[in-house]
């Protein structure tokens, strides 16, 4: 048989990118090379390699760097810090800007318009002002658009650079080498007067709103590792490592071997994959297997790496470690679905490809056009200048950030967190809404369900069995414990107590032997249960439920039915979804009876249980694969995948650090009513964004022919700019109004 090479992949953190158009570029460097196919992300600022051979990462490195661009291998504690130093960077040209630019702004636009008013040394104030502005804070656009000159491409920095260089240049040459007294008089004067004003205010005004739009990016791209970050420290630090002899040494996780045997105690994270060679423990996996009710374990079961043993010594042996183990597996899944869904290019990016080029081309024709027609070079560079000002992307740089500051607000007022723009596009063509169940839901808390008992009242047998619980650690034990105490008030003291790790507690209650667990534990000790207890079981179970047997004096005396809690808003939730009509799906890890005892009582549509994590992301695949559009709804480490794989990933605050860094929204509020609110928001901030997007495009489409005609000088293209900026901000304010309780059907 023939064997087939793997594949293998490196991954690259890409920084110097600023719009699809680099990331084209580095793509396309690094796809030159032998056998290698690169994916580059602007969104994520990653490049995602796949080599035939085992890659040679000076090589890839050199060819990013060579396309102007700079690369290391990808370690999400370093991207963290990279990206937080770029958004102090920013942060600070943008202080900059403002503190000096605002009062420069100022003085030239006010000497523009009234030049009775300038003063001796005027110039040197306005420049003294401007220069650090025009120079230091605007040194990113010019660095990123002499790169993209040099490579022999544009990008919107191009046009930013080019739009604030002219507008220095004429602003220069109107203070100190024009003839003021030129041009006409009154209205048209403004208008069309080629001479003598001055556009600084222009460059700084394009300075600053450009910075404000990339430090809003730039701390955006901060939050993109969250998940992964979360991920990597989620596992346990250190294992106690057992040797040949059985003696115990304490190692750093990272140095677990498989095959290798360790020891876990109670509270202790299990450290990988494996086997349970000797002992018996209770292990909480909610954060990985969404299974509401914790697992007992005992020689020959598997357990997980990540999930915490609540009670009872183990032995284990690894048998998938790192990135072979589960946890290694979410890792990937969550990084690679990040990766995937962020790669679809804004339309700004998109539309800026074409844009660019064509706007510096105008603007050079412009020029040369009206000094071939002998306006002389004045009205000629006026012009020109005039197509590059009112081109600049004030409005563009604007549309994206501004409209998601307010619908961040107005989010937060309703207990949504929206992460971003790539997702929003989704929500208009969300059709089917997919809820994990543990934690979502159902609030992941035990209660007590049902009591039985046949030989004692409600409260005596509470009081007895509660009594035992007291001194347990067990999730179940807690839930009965509530009920005891609120049944009977105080209980009483246990004596003798014993934990019979994985499989209950015994103890002296006021004299009677008092054994609680399951009914494999009341087997194991002789005791049978009655027909009729038979019967229970099997109801309870088959609804779903966690039964609890307990013994009294060597007899079965009754049964007691824990589950999760349905959240009490969910049913009105779900019933809004559907006003909305859309699908409703419960995907779960849990057993298949108590998936669809939930669902039943909240109202959802479609169960899914029984599912591991891995396999809610397949599942959510399949969905996209049927031509659904896919919103997901959890907040566990086990729905990572399942939210970064959605088209639109919602994460409930009270879930995980990971699931939140895998989601598009962070749902601040346990009232699931936010689910559709959520989804109205988005929407209602996707129509934003299209408006104002649009409004920049068909304002210069519009401006760009006055312009070029003569029609306007600088200064009118700077105050039209302006206005387009000022629409653009106060569309995006009407967010803070929106209302998402009086849409009763979903937008299209």
């Amino acid at each position: 048989m023939t064997s087939v090479a793997p594949v293998r992949s490196v991954e690259l953190a890409i920084g110097g990118m600023t719009c699809a158009a680099c990331a084209a570029r580095v793509e396309r460097k690094l796809n030159k090379l032998d056998g290698v196919r690169a994916s580059v992300n602007f969104a994520t600022e990653r490049a995602i390699v796949e080599t035939d051979a085992p890659p040679d990462e000076d090589v890839l490195l050199r060819q990013v760097s060579q396309a102007g661009y700079t690369a290391e291998v990808l370690r999400p504690e370093r991207m963290s810090a990279a990206r937080g130093d770029e958004a102090r960077r920013v942060w600070r040209r943008l202080v900059v800007a403002l503190l000096l630019g605002i009062p420069a702004a100022d003085l030239s636009f006010t000497l523009a318009l009234v030049p009775s008013l300038r003063f001796t040394g005027w110039q040197a104030v306005v420049l003294a002002l401007a220069a650090p502005v025009l120079t230091w804070s605007a040194w990113p656009f010019h660095r990123k658009a002499a790169v993209a000159l040099r490579h022999g491409s544009t990008s919107m920095d191009t046009l930013v650079s080019a739009g604030i260089l002219a507008a220095s240049a004429w602003s220069l040459y109107s203070m100190f080498g024009a003839d003021t007294a030129s041009g006409a008089d009154g209205v048209w004067g403004l208008l069309l007067r080629p001479a003598g004003s001055i556009y600084l205010d222009v460059a700084i005004g394009v300075t600053v709103f450009v910075l404000a739009g990339r430090l809003y990016e730039a701390r955006a791209k901060r939050t993109a590792g969250a998940a992964l970050r979360a991920l990597s420290e989620l596992g346990a630090k250190a294992v106690s490592l057992l040797d040949e002899h059985g003696g115990e040494r304490r190692v750093r996780a990272a140095e677990l071997r498989a095959g290798d045997r360790f020891v876990v105690r109670p509270g202790e994270t299990i450290a990988a994959d494996g086997v349970v060679l000797d002992g018996a423990c209770t292990v909480d996996g909610a954060t990985m297997t969404g299974e509401s009710v914790p697992r007992d374990v005992t020689v020959g079961d598997t357990v997980l790496g990540a999930t915490v043993a609540l009670g009872g010594r183990l032995v284990v042996r690894a048998t998938h470690i790192g990135a072979d183990s589960r946890i290694g597996l979410l890792t990937r899944l969550v990084e690679r679905a990040q990766h995937d869904k962020a790669s679809a290019q804004r339309l700004a990016d998109r539309i800026s490809a074409v844009f660019v080029p064509a706007v510096v081309a105008l603007a050079v024709l412009t020029a040369v056009g009206w000094a071939l027609a002998g306006s002389g070079a004045p009205r000629a560079f006026s012009a020109g200048l005039a197509v590059l000002i009112i081109a600049c992307p004030c409005a563009l740089g604007l549309a994206t950030p501004t409209a998601l500051l307010v619908a961040s607000g107005r989010g937060a007022q309703l207990g949504i967190f929206l992460k971003g723009t790539a997702p929003l596009d989704s929500a208009r063509e969300v059709d089917t809404v997919v809820f994990d169940k543990t934690g979502t839901v159902t609030t992941g808390q035990l209660t007590v369900t049902g009591v039985r008992s046949e030989q004692y009242g409600r409260e005596e047998f509470l009081r007895l069995v509660g009594a035992v619980e007291t001194a347990s650690e067990h999730p179940i034990a807690a839930a009965i414990t509530a009920e005891a105490r609120a049944e009977a008030g105080e209980v009483p003291m246990v004596e003798e107590f014993k934990s019979l790790s994985g499989l209950g507690a015994r103890g002296s209650v006021e004299g009677h032997d008092v054994l609680v667990g399951s009914t494999r534990l009341l087997r194991d000790h002789g005791i049978a249960l009655s027909p009729s207890f038979h019967d229970d079981v099997k109801t309870w179970e088959h609804a779903g439920l966690g039964v609890v047997a307990a013994a009294v004096d060597g007899t079965a005396a009754g049964l007691i039915a824990v589950a999760d809690t349905l959240r009490p808003t969910a049913p009105a939730a779900i019933s809004a979804l559907h006003g909305l009509r859309l699908r409703t799906i419960l995907l779960t890890g849990d057993r298949e009876a108590t998936a669809r005892t939930i669902a039943a009582r909240a109202g959802i549509d479609e169960v899914i249980a029984d599912v591991l994590p891995d396999g809610k992301a397949a599942v959510i695949d399949r969905l996209k694969r049927e031509g659904r559009t896919v919103a997901m709804v959890g907040d566990g480490v086990n729905d990572a995948p399942a939210l970064a794989r959605a088209d639109l990933g919602l994460a409930m605050v009270t879930g995980t650090d990971v699931a939140a860094g895998a989601a598009d929204m962070i749902l601040v509020s346990t009232d699931l009513s936010v689910v559709p609110r959520s989804l109205r928001l988005a929407r209602a901030t996707t129509r934003t964004i299209r408006g104002n997007l649009w409004w920049a495009f068909g304002y210069n489409i519009a401006a760009l022919p006055l312009a070029a005609a003569g029609l306007l000088n600088p200064l009118v293209s700077a105050a039209a700019m302006a206005l387009s900026s000022l629409f653009v901000v106060s569309n995006s304010l009407r967010l803070r109004t929106f209302d998402a309780d009086r849409q009763t059907t979903v937008d299209q």
